[in-house]
């Protein structure tokens, strides 16, 4: 579901909005509702940038877990497979940056999502 009105992408787990776009390189506004979590996906054309700007990010990266709090941030190299998580109460926003030669939504490849959409 799209919100044109404000460039406001709704998932199941919360939503995004794009905030800049270049060739090269995409920037969004990540919101992860509470015990929501964004599929365990990896991507063939891009790597993405993750800084916490509220609230703390569950990070799960290939095999490891990080917890990162607001201000810090992490990496997420092309074809790595990762997943974010919101596991508290509170409200989490990240800024994903994405760079890379193809930035589209199907550059999505699904490994396991508790929303059915694998």
């Amino acid at each position: 579901m799209s919100d044109n009105d404000n460039n406001k992408t709704v998932r199941p787990w919360g939503y995004f909005v794009n905030i800049a776009e270049k060739e090269g390189y995409l920037a969004k506004i990540i919101h992860v509702n509470p015990d929501g979590k964004l599929s365990v996906q990896s991507h063939n054309h891009r790597s993405e940038h993750w800084f916490v700007v509220k609230g703390i990010a569950t990070v799960f990266l290939d095999s490891e877990e990080y917890i990162l709090e607001e201000g810090a941030s992490i990496d997420i190299p092309v074809k790595a497979v990762h997943s974010l998580q919101n596991k508290s109460a509170g409200e989490l926003e990240i800024i994903e940056i994405q760079r890379g030669d193809y930035l589209s939504e199907d550059d999505i490849i699904r490994y396991s999502d508790i929303y059915g959409r694998v």
